[in-house]
């Protein structure tokens, strides 16, 4: 079961809140709750909360805008571990810390801001002289002075883009065609005397001032030197801002950290409870810790406090932490995606692992494929220690892929039947050979799916099962006798007695004698007898849905042979080649065979590790669980890039 928790009360001067609720947030063994009370007021927010917020959200904003030019890591770089820098910081009061972060924004805020608007200048600059140079380019094409463009005492002159080359009676028009074929526009230049005016504004073209004296290619290249210059000045600007972040990233990022403490600090008083001189804060903490906790609180005090610790009974609602050996923790995610059990439900942490590893096993069972995600995972695990999210799904990758080494051993299926295609060049032979127990071994999946089908409802059996007993140690610790009596104890007789009646007489397994037969019927009735009792007809449809959950596991053979099937058919392609493609397909074999083993590797993962949870979730659950807990949340400082030294 979660972990036992202790619901704690402390009563507090108010001039010992700040020393107390510093204590408590370093020592991170209690979650505080809201207090409600009818003899104290609700707590009131302490007014440095808007201080520590507004520093807070300036350094927020200046690493916002200052990670925008961060240099980009190169593909190399994302398998390279990241060096975990964190600042050494020395215990500091509210004001210390205020003073510094003030300290740091203004030597940083301004020539950030600064930068900024040179940068929104710039970049206006160059939009402008964009659609300068894209002017001159074509009106470079008819080599004229850009300052003839315009209305003079006897001629207009205009230029522009139209769709199509333009005619107009006394009028000259020279036309050049401009863009791709498909997009095909053309620059227009326009020559009328100046009575035709009117006429004029009937063409159908966009016209483009532009403004300058000089042939529009001269003013193009000074257009275009600008625009250059302009870039360059753009880029002094971003590696400036680069080297600015490069050199204060790790300082912004402590005096943020340090600054949100404060402000977690400040913000937990509108939790406690308020009287004129006293504060009750009240939450809950493991009962392991509780004595730890108690004389943290009492030094903090001078033992000037009233304590109050009492164990939160089974009954009650409390916060659930999951306690579980350090190499179960990572399973602990399983639990969560689904739903956190209740404070009187079993921790299944470890059942899910140890099942979800065997059924995703079972289901890729593939020793080549097993073989891929162990040393990638190892390989994550070894490089990326300093990522917990890596370093716990790279671990629990460690354990699929040994799983699939030992099923791909005992289903024969190394990337499917390569070994015995490209390496034995006999499919009918193994890697191994051995008996035991007048077992034969290796198991070929696609030639003996009966015996694996019969393995995989075996498994079912027992996992179904897993759940009924989980079932009975919840109801005992619940002390819910008489749940066990109608919840779990009819599956058994019924599993016991059915099982016995459907192997002699449909699958003829085995024969009974008179007796034998006599309690299999008996077990059976009792426990139809308990079901349609507490059930009525619908008892009718938990047998049914019992049945239908176990042949669930059935996907279990399904998925296997569809990996074994899919390997198989890629390998006899690959074989195939060279009679197909004589020279090209021997070259092409290693090729084919890499990139269609990856994908069926992914896809057939996907579907494994899918289906693996979902026999958690809806079979196996279905026996016991019904979820919706609340995670235990303590108050604790977590520093990401600072650490206190004194």
């Amino acid at each position: 079961m979660p972990s036992q928790m202790s619901k704690i009360s402390i009563l507090l001067h108010k001039k010992d809140s700040e020393h107390v609720i510093k204590k408590l947030h370093e020592s991170g063994l209690m979650e505080i709750t809201k207090v409600k009370n009818e003899f104290f007021e609700e707590g009131k927010m302490n007014p440095l909360v808007e201080k520590c917020a507004h520093y807070e959200l300036r350094l927020a904003r200046i690493i916002d805008i200052l990670k925008g030019y961060e240099r980009k890591k190169k593909l190399r770089d994302l398998f390279k571990q990241p060096e975990r820098k964190k600042l050494k910081v020395k215990k500091k009061n509210f004001k210390e810390k205020i003073q510094d972060a003030k300290k740091l924004l203004e030597e940083i805020e301004g020539i950030v801001i600064k930068n900024l608007e040179k940068i929104e200048r710039i970049e206006e600059t160059k939009e402008e002289l964009k659609v300068r140079v894209a002017a001159l380019k074509y009106l470079s094409l008819f080599n004229i002075d850009v300052s003839w463009l315009g209305k003079s005492r006897y001629t207009i002159i205009k230029f522009g883009i139209a769709d199509k080359p333009l005619k107009l009676e006394n009028v000259t028009i020279y036309s050049k065609p401009i863009g791709e074929k498909k997009e095909r526009k053309y620059a227009v230049l326009v020559v009328a005397p100046v009575y035709m005016e009117k006429e004029l504004a009937k063409l159908r073209m966009e016209e483009i001032s532009i403004e300058g004296k000089g042939l529009a290619k001269d003013l193009l290249k000074e257009a275009e030197n600008e625009l250059k210059e302009i870039e360059k000045k753009r880029k002094r600007i971003i590696e400036e801002m680069r080297k600015l972040y490069e050199k204060k990233k790790i300082e912004l990022l402590a005096i943020k950290e340090e600054i949100h403490i404060e402000k977690e600090e400040k913000e937990i008083q509108i939790y406690f409870g308020e009287s004129s001189f006293t504060f009750l804060i009240e939450g809950y903490a493991l009962t392991e810790n509780v004595e730890k906790l108690r004389k943290i609180v009492e030094e903090a005090t001078n033992k000037k406090c009233s304590f109050h610790a009492r164990k939160v009974p089974r009954e009650k609602e409390a916060p659930i932490h999951l306690k579980n050996p350090k190499w179960a923790k990572p399973f602990e995610t399983f639990v969560e995606l689904f739903s956190l059990p209740k404070y009187n439900e079993v921790n299944p942490t470890l059942f899910i692992g140890f099942s979800f590893i065997i059924f995703f096993s079972f289901m890729l069972g593939d020793a080549g494929y097993g073989l891929i995600i162990f040393l990638l995972s190892l390989l994550a695990y070894i490089k990326f220690k300093g990522s917990e999210f890596t370093k716990q799904w790279s671990f629990i990758g460690i354990w699929l892929g040994l799983g699939n080494l030992v099923t791909g051993f005992l289903f024969n299926g190394f990337f499917g039947d390569f070994i015995p295609r490209f390496i034995y060049h006999d499919a009918n032979k193994t890697l191994y050979h051995v008996n035991i127990a007048g077992v034969e071994l290796p198991i070929d999946a696609i030639h003996k799916p009966v015996i694996i089908l019969g393995i995989a409802l075996l498994l079912g059996l027992i996992h179904l099962n897993m759940g009924f007993i989980l079932g009975v140690i919840q109801n005992i610790k619940r002390k819910h006798k008489k749940a066990i009596l109608i919840e779990q104890f009819p599956w058994f007789l019924l599993q016991i007695g059915g099982g016995m009646l459907i192997g002699s007489s449909l699958l003829a397994l085995w024969s009974l004698n008179g007796m034998e037969e006599i309690i299999a019927y008996a077990l059976t009735v009792i426990g139809l007898a308990i079901l349609f009792k507490e059930k009525g007809a619908l008892g009718f449809f938990d047998v049914t849905g019992y049945v239908g959950d176990w042949l669930s596991y059935a996907r279990l053979l399904a998925l296997g042979l569809a990996t074994a099937g899919m390997a198989l058919a890629f390998n006899i392609v690959a074989e195939l080649l060279p009679n197909i493609v004589p020279y090209i397909g021997i070259i092409l074999i290693p090729v084919i065979l890499i990139i269609t083993h990856l994908a069926n590797l992914m896809i057939q993962s996907l579907g494994a590790a899918i289906h693996a949870l979902r026999l958690q979730y809806v079979e196996f659950f279905n026996r016991f669980y019904e979820g919706g807990g609340k995670r235990y949340k303590p108050f604790s400082i977590s520093r990401k890039y600072t650490e206190e030294i004194k």
